[in-house]
């Protein structure tokens, strides 16, 4: 298999046991597989850093999350899935008003941005689809 094989695999496995509410196997499997796989690979690119950032945000690892949405938006401030993840990760550490911010910058760049018709935001649709839905709600879950 491809480190890109690897770690796509590892993290769909990832996210299946978490939205199966398997929080120590999530923790388990993210630690000692998921997270070092993304070693296997020379550089990252956006949809790399994003899978990686969300296996971290599930697994309460959220310095590491928030170290990737940082990099993302450093690549391209208005990209989705940064403003996604920051969002997130900011209102897991309960910084609601900085949450608010990205949420209002992820609705602000959602038109042109889905234009560019990257596969990322294709890969990604659920996660895109439920932020937007939760920014245009003003944050609520």
């Amino acid at each position: 298999m491809t480190p890109r094989e690897i770690t796509d695999r590892l993290f769909n496995r990832v996210m299946s046991l978490h939205e199966a509410g398997l929080d120590d196997s999530v923790r388990f499997l993210a630690l000692n597989m998921a997270i070092p796989a993304y070693d296997l690979h020379d550089s990252l690119d956006i949809d790399l850093r994003y899978d990686l950032g969300r296996i971290a945000e599930v697994s309460g690892e959220l310095a590491l999350a928030k170290a990737q949405a940082d990099t993302i938006l450093r690549l391209k401030r208005t990209h989705l899935l940064g403003l996604v993840l920051s969002s997130s990760v900011a209102r897991l550490n309960g910084d609601t008003a900085a949450a608010r911010g990205f949420d209002k910058r992820l609705v602000a760049a959602e038109k042109s941005e889905l234009a560019l018709k990257l596969q990322e935001y294709t890969a990604h649709k659920l996660d895109l689809d439920s932020a937007l839905a939760r920014a245009r709600r003003g944050g609520s879950s």
